[in-house]
């Protein structure tokens, strides 16, 4: 009997002792890749040059990796050449032990028994049910009805739509529906699954609900998730590990939390400003400007991580620069477990010294960071004028 034809316990949690998606701390075993992409080359048109420009990427097994680009950044691309959707220019790809790029036929169609994937828009038959279009891809792969009928109950269940097997498409909302095609990229028992912006198309809470889902997933079953998105946040919420593309590019790589903690791109930068923006007030992200000027004052961000989250920082900054700094917005996320401290302060009319304090933060082990410039408010500037 095959893989493809094992009874329904092959969805049962991970054995005992497999290494956690987030188990990435000292002294635990190394995993092996499961996905190694290297020097992938993808070329449309000779003209406007490659879409993917020699992207190396390596993802381990029972991670969660995210991939995050604007549009354009060649994500797409990427997670299609993952199991030959598209056939790329040049490089290698291999999933799971195939070297996807170089099989075809029969051969192919084996291989991506091993690679699940759920799209944007669920790409669901409207002509068939829930249980039905989870069983199409059962179907295809030839497995015996009897095996058919015994596993869909059990992916409904996992996905938690038992209740909607015999709903057709238009029945359903598109969380279901995005549940629905969740279950069906999982029918064939894969060693990976691809999210190609699997939530792009939900509203917030739903977006929230099918996270939570893909991260039970993984932590039960231990699968490896590649998820294609341009949303830093839903990067923030389940990754274990990601990868910044630009224009065809990787720009940065790595663990989620050093990736927010201490961005070294231009874009990932970019990435995490949106996402600090929308954190602040609206009346200060409204009057926030990338260029210092007259009638402008320092916002400041700080990245509080390990012992140096205990300094009294606002305090200190006070006694020895003598600023008055604003407190706009504070947070703790928890990311890939670990906690990570934002502090987002204003420190009105203290330009000339955010040098200085920059480099105080630095001694203390601290990440500061100018994020922008507030634009005085006619209040702000009246007082700043009277004193």
């Amino acid at each position: 009997m095959t893989r493809l034809a094992r009874s329904p316990t092959v969805l049962e949690a991970a054995p005992e002792g497999k290494a956690a998606p987030s188990a990435t701390r000292d002294g635990v075993t190394e995993r092996r890749p499961v996905v190694r992409v290297e020097d992938l080359t993808m070329v449309y048109d000779q003209k406007a040059g490659p879409v993917l420009d020699k992207v190396s990427l390596s993802v381990r097994e029972g991670d969660i990796h995210g991939i995050i680009g604007r549009s354009g950044a060649g994500k797409s691309t990427l997670v299609r050449c993952l199991n030959q959707l598209v056939v790329p220019t040049s490089g290698r790809i291999e999933v799971s032990g195939h070297d996807i790029a170089r099989l075809s036929g029969g051969e192919l169609r084996r291989a991506r028994r091993d690679i699940g994937m759920i799209f944007q828009h669920f790409s669901l038959m409207s002509s068939r049910t829930a249980a039905d279009n989870v069983a199409l891809p059962l179907e295809i792969a030839g497995v015996a009805k009897e095996e058919i009928r015994n596993r869909i109950p059990v992916l409904l269940d996992l996905v938690g739509l038992s209740a909607k097997a015999d709903a057709y498409p238009v029945e359903l909302s598109g969380g279901q529906k995005q549940r629905v095609g969740i279950a069906r990229a999982l029918a064939l028992d894969p060693k990976v699954l691809l999210s190609d912006e699997a939530t792009s198309a939900l509203d917030p809470e739903t977006t929230e609900q099918i996270l939570d889902l893909l991260k039970d997933i993984n932590r039960r079953l231990g699968l490896t998730i590649v998820l294609i998105t341009h949303e830093m946040d839903v990067v923030r919420a389940i990754a274990s590990h990601v990868t910044v593309l630009e224009h065809g590019k990787v720009v940065e790589s790595g663990p989620t939390f050093d990736v927010f903690a201490f961005p070294k791109s231009p874009v990932a930068r970019s990435f995490l400003s949106s996402i600090v923006a929308h954190d602040l007030p609206p009346q200060i992200a409204a009057r926030l400007r990338p260029q210092s000027s007259l009638d402008t004052d320092p916002v400041l961000r700080i990245v509080f991580t390990g012992e140096a989250a205990h300094e009294p920082v606002i305090a200190d900054l006070v006694d020895r620069f003598g600023v008055r700094a604003s407190i706009l917005h504070g947070r703790i996320d928890y990311i890939d477990e670990r906690p990570l401290g934002v502090l987002s302060l204003l420190l009105p009319g203290a330009a000339d010294r955010v040098p200085a304090v920059l480099a105080h933060l630095s001694f203390l082990g601290l990440h500061g960071e100018v994020i922008g410039h507030a634009v005085r408010s006619s209040a702000a500037g009246a007082r700043r004028a009277a004193s």
